[in-house]
């Protein structure tokens, strides 16, 4: 097969969706998307889309299901904040100290402290 063959097969996989409740797959134009409100989800390149979580169904009955699911959650402030923290810490650019990592997350110093004593004790949870 030539060029042509790889790219057909390409589109076809692109073209495919998942359903975040039944798992069934279907295409993609039959999708039916929205976002949650998740602490646990931080946007990899665009903060202002911090803390919400793209999630896709098959019909609006079961995007409605999976709304409901994430509305149970608990929204966890400083598991957000740990999140963006995570974020800038393993990006290229090293950070130096405490007060270029407030000015890189957006976060002050207090936040900051919160969000590592989250994380470290979610941690020792983890390990117990």
């Amino acid at each position: 097969m030539g060029k042509r063959g790889k790219h057909a097969r390409r589109s076809v996989a692109a073209a495919t969706e998942l359903c975040d409740l039944c798992a069934r797959t279907f295409p993609a134009q039959e999708a039916v998307r929205g976002h949650v409100a998740d602490s646990s989800a931080v946007h990899p390149d665009d903060p202002l889309h911090d803390g919400l979580r793209r999630v896709t169904a098959c019909c609006e009955a079961h995007l409605e299901l999976v709304r409901a699911a994430y509305r149970q959650r608990p929204f966890v402030q400083e598991e957000l904040w740990a999140g963006k923290i995570s974020r800038v810490l393993t990006s290229r650019r090293p950070v130096l100290a405490l007060r270029e990592l407030a000015c890189r997350t957006g976060l002050d110093e207090p936040d900051i402290r919160r969000a590592i004593a989250w994380h470290n004790e979610r941690r020792r949870r983890m390990d117990a």
